[in-house]
């Protein structure tokens, strides 16, 4: 496996060797009274997050690790790129399957398929979106593999989480490391709120020269709550829920104690089944009557876009890079990890037959939940899911177990390498705009591949070192 600190003879890399010099002059007694005072920090401000399922409703503190992942500057600049093409293309997509449909008719992508899709969304069919972008925010799940390439494991358009504990992760450490920053030139991502805002009030419905933004969320119960407070408090913008806002004349209007303000651009943090309950869920009490209508009628943006979902469906993810060759006419930059589609006859017989060397997951699963991680289930669980794909091989998708990059992380026994992974936020408005670094998850768990804080992940700083 890639490990992102040595090389193969063992040496430092490059760009981890100024940390290196530091970690050998500070002793553990000293990282684990940091360790603390992290964890003091973080509860400070908040920063925990429920688990749904989990009986006992009590918050999580997401295990924060001292040692950052580091990128080096030239490497960063391929990952952007890369990721500026893709989000290019898969907005080009949306707007595509919501008009003419030229990629469907051309056979590049089952029409059947997107069309037939649960997160397809008629009443989008020939409604036109401010700049032709439907993905304002996405997150980007990047690994890499045993030789150190990187792929991209999934995409992100719907309502993306993280981004604040990667703010709030550099936050920790320049507070409790300022000498790093010191002897480091490490690219900031403090200026993420003022970028998100900025992309958002570009894309305000035409006419509106001062937008007024808000951010929708569906409440205290809900798992990114947190976040949800943190982005709009640093963005200067209100934190609403959905009886706070009403639609009248196409417009939506927030009451105020100064009476009713214009509305112009929902970040919302709501899935879209929730959003209109005269256009979805008649019972949804989150969302807000008619705000399709005033959707519609240009009379609000939604930040993401109504229908993305179609876009970042596992089952949608195969696709992606000939979408880029598609719309943008150029290679793709981030290769995909090699995926069978379980509805292919062909895909589910060889995933059938090799169940204990994969990773299946649900096409719509998110959070870690509902995979098989065929090397490390018992016969029963690799019986159980066998069952279930063939009940509805249309639901699953199957990968290679790859063997994710480590880094060095700090556990009980001291310093040890766990496998991570990192998620790039990328903003389009006018401009398309990615912080440098994102969040990197870490599996805590000696050998686990699992790095999502449900299920027992925690987080790193991300460093993006502009001068190697």
């Amino acid at each position: 496996m890639y490990d992102e600190m040595h090389d193969a003879s063992g040496a430092v890399r490059p760009h981890y060797q100024g940390y290196q010099r530091w970690l050998e002059g500070i002793d553990r007694e000293r990282i684990e009274q940091r360790r603390a005072e992290a964890d003091l920090l973080f509860r400070r401000v908040g920063i925990t997050f429920n688990v749904y399922g989990d009986s006992s409703g009590t918050e999580r503190l997401i295990p924060f690790d001292l040692l950052p992942r580091v990128i080096p500057t030239g490497e960063w600049r391929m990952l952007e790129h890369g990721l500026r093409q893709r989000v290019a293309a898969l907005n080009a997509f949306l707007g595509d399957i919501y008009h003419d449909g030229e990629i469907l008719a051309a056979g590049k992508v089952p029409a059947a398929k997107v069309r037939q899709h649960p997160q397809y969304r008629e009443v989008m069919r020939g409604h036109s979106v401010p700049g032709g972008v439907y993905a304002h925010i996405a997150g980007i799940d990047l690994v890499r593999d045993g030789a150190g390439r990187y792929c991209v494991l999934e995409d992100n358009l719907r309502t993306p989480s993280g981004v604040s504990y990667m703010l709030e992760n550099r936050k920790v450490m320049m507070q409790l490391f300022p000498e790093l920053f010191d002897a480091q030139r490490i690219a900031p991502v403090d200026h993420y709120p003022e970028l998100l805002l900025n992309s958002l009030r570009a894309v305000a419905p035409d006419g509106v020269r001062d937008p007024t933004v808000v951010l929708l969320t569906p409440g205290r119960f809900n798992s990114a709550y947190f976040e949800h407070t943190f982005l709009a408090q640093q963005m200067g913008i209100e934190l609403v829920e959905g009886p706070d806002l009403y639609v009248q004349d196409d417009r939506v209007w927030l009451q105020t104690t100064r009476g009713p303000q214009r509305v112009d651009v929902i970040y919302r943090r709501i899935d879209d089944d929730f959003l209109d309950p005269e256009a979805f869920r008649a019972d949804s009490v989150l969302g807000v009557a008619g705000l399709m209508r005033a959707y519609r009628a240009g009379g609000v943006t939604i930040a993401n876009g109504v229908g993305t979902g179609v876009a970042d469906d596992k089952s949608i993810y195969p696709y992606v890079p000939e979408m880029i060759r598609f719309y943008l006419g150029e290679e793709p930059v981030l290769d995909n990890v090699p995926t069978w589609l379980l509805e292919n006859r062909d895909d589910l017989a060889y995933v059938l037959e090799h169940l204990p060397e994969l990773v299946v997951k649900e096409a719509q699963g998110s959070g870690g939940y509902g995979m098989l991680i065929g090397p490390t289930a018992s016969k029963q669980e690799i019986a159980d899911y066998r069952a279930r794909i063939l009940a509805a091989p249309a639901d699953f998708i199957a990968q290679p177990t790859l063997s994710l990059s480590t880094c060095p992380t700090f556990v009980e026994s001291g310093v040890a390498p766990r496998h991570i992974d990192l998620r790039p936020f990328v903003l389009s408005g006018r401009d398309v705009c990615i912080v440098p670094g994102g969040l990197t998850r870490v599996a805590l768990k000696e050998g686990s591949l699992v790095v999502n804080s449900s299920q027992g992940g925690g987080t790193k700083d991300t460093w993006v070192l502009e001068h190697v």
